[in-house]
């Protein structure tokens, strides 16, 4: 038995995404009625992402498309009718604003009539190398109606996924606080600067070495619940992805190739050099630094608590910063630099680059003005024209590279931080000079989405007027026009978000600066170009009617 207000569809318009690069618009895919733990909602507003384009190209080997393996009962999981790991078929988008329409009689958390933001990241549901994901391996929303379990949008700390939000704010403009939150995610994650307290700890102990400065490493909170010593030689035989923290007491680049397998998620890899070099680039997994959330430390010297210190408290810029954004002209660089200059911090500079100058001379509309009034140096290149020699003590990387990382250790500063942003595929190693990245005290981390309580800050400037996340809008599009969306997104036709309404079939995918020529009204609400809950009400008026 379900609750739900008004009369709800037996099919919908859908896009599905049912192989790598084979999506398509089902007109006629079933609206399933909710179990008795399901949320049936209604989406208003979606917002297409770049990480939807990984999820089209890597499909069944997308980390957070693969099976759930712990964090919820197995039987219940099964159970759960917009789970869809593996190779199953699914929905993509994940930057949502919903309303609840219907639920099951055992749902105790929600009610039917909320107007919710959609938080998609479960991380208290792992998967072999990453984490659940709504609009991965649960049903995303680029669909009419879309289904949610109560089991798994309710965290741990009893905590909503679904964070209701008022009606005053455009659903465009709450669906962008998504990916605004995985901007603010990147900058405010506190950073682990011990040994894990009840971790798995493996000290590697190179002849000749001492294991100075790893019992000073220990975390406040505890010892490690494991420790494990063994030499270079007998590594190899060890679990994969096991350990919390390794500390090597050596400079061998094979003992090192070996041990970035056998670090966990979220682990720290601390090498302490003793003084000499490792003399050759090292593969090192940075595709893991984003989604496995793993960490690389070291140190010239022979204590290996010296290497900790070099960690930061958070991602944060600091005073001074010289910041690079390179890719800054996609529609999440755009995000970056945008808070870059608004932050308020003394000393900072910020250079963005982007191979695309229509995309940089949008977002120097967007961003120069903000910059002036908050006296930032701003300064918006191609490459491919002009250059960029200088050295900067803040990088955030928007294209998933992995020749970037080894290129920005070479531009870095001493004490640089390297925002690996971009997912780069988890599997993924490149070549870095860890010689110099260590002698540079260079600190590279990644985050993979967002939490519940990045959102909240987001929502809040948002409902403040704080910020206005419609100046990221770029298109608008219904369901006819959401592959050509995606296709925007691979070829990097515009520079700023794709907002579709999945209530409007046969919309196409439409430019703002095009827009007066499908819907003049519509273009006759916006501000200076730019999108607002005027034309939004307009849009979902004039395109149904």
């Amino acid at each position: 038995m379900t609750t739900q207000t008004g009369d709800i569809p037996k099919t919908q318009h859908a896009v599905q995404l049912v192989a790598a690069d084979e999506l398509k618009l089902n007109p006629e895919k079933p609206v399933m009625n909710p179990g008795p733990h399901e949320i049936l909602v209604k989406i208003e507003a979606v917002g297409l992402c770049f990480s939807d384009l990984k999820l089209l190209k890597q499909f069944d080997n997308h980390v957070r498309k693969s099976e759930v393996i712990s964090g919820i009962d197995p039987e219940a999981l099964c159970g759960i009718q917009s789970y869809v790991p593996g190779n199953m078929p699914v929905v993509p988008g994940h930057e949502v604003v919903c309303r609840i329409v219907a639920i099951g009689n055992e749902v105790k958390h929600h009610n039917v009539g909320e107007r919710c933001l959609v938080q998609t990241d479960y991380r208290q549901l792992p998967t072999a190398n990453s984490n659940a994901a709504f609009g991965y391996n649960f049903e995303g929303g680029l669909q009419e109606y879309t289904l949610l379990d109560e089991r798994v949008v309710i965290g741990p700390n009893q905590d909503r996924f679904l964070i209701p939000v008022t009606e005053e704010r455009s659903a465009s403009a709450v669906a962008l606080v998504e990916p605004w939150a995985c901007v603010e995610d990147s900058y405010i994650t506190r950073e682990r600067n011990t040994i894990k307290a009840g971790g798995n700890l493996l000290v590697v102990l190179s002849e000749g070495h001492q294991p100075k400065g790893v019992i000073a490493s220990y975390s406040p909170q505890g010892e490690p619940a494991e420790v494990k010593t063994v030499e270079p030689a007998d590594a190899v035989e060890l679990p994969d992805e096991h350990f919390d923290d390794i500390v090597y007491f050596g400079s061998d680049k094979s003992t090192i190739d070996v041990l970035n397998d056998k670090i966990a998620p979220m682990g720290i890899i601390n090498l302490v050099l003793g003084g000499k070099k490792i003399g050759a680039p090292v593969s090192v997994g940075v595709g893991r630094v984003h989604y496995g959330m793993t960490r690389w430390i070291g140190t010239v010297g022979g204590d290996a608590s010296e290497s900790y210190k070099t960690i930061p408290a958070n991602g944060e810029i600091r005073e001074n910063d010289s910041i690079l954004v390179v890719g800054a002209g996609g529609p999440m660089g755009q995000m970056h630099v945008i808070r870059d200059v608004c932050l308020g911090l003394d000393g900072v500079s910020v250079v963005g680059t982007d191979f695309d100058d229509s995309r940089i001379d949008s977002l120097r509309a967007k961003a120069q003005p903000m910059a002036d009034s908050n006296g930032v140096p701003l300064r918006l290149v191609n490459p491919q024209k002009e250059e960029v020699t200088e050295e900067f003590s803040y990088f955030a990387l928007m294209a998933p590279v992995g020749a970037l990382v080894a290129s920005s250790i070479e531009q870095a500063t001493d004490g640089a931080i390297l925002n690996i942003f971009a997912g780069i595929p988890a599997v993924i190693r490149q070549e870095v000079d860890l010689d110099m990245y260590i002698e540079k005290r260079c600190f590279m981390f990644g985050t993979s989405g967002s939490t519940i309580e990045d959102m909240r800050i987001v929502l809040k400037k948002v409902e403040d007027n704080l910020l206005d996340t419609n100046a990221s809008v770029d298109a608008v599009s219904g369901m006819l026009g959401a592959t050509d969306g995606l296709a925007a997104v691979e070829n990097r036709t515009l520079a700023g978000k794709i907002i579709v309404y999945p209530m409007l079939h046969d919309v196409g995918l439409i430019a703002l600066e095009e827009l007066d020529q499908h819907y003049p009204s519509v273009a006759e609400k916006l501000n200076g170009g730019k999108w607002t809950g005027e034309a939004e009400e307009e849009l979902l008026r004039v395109a149904r009617s």
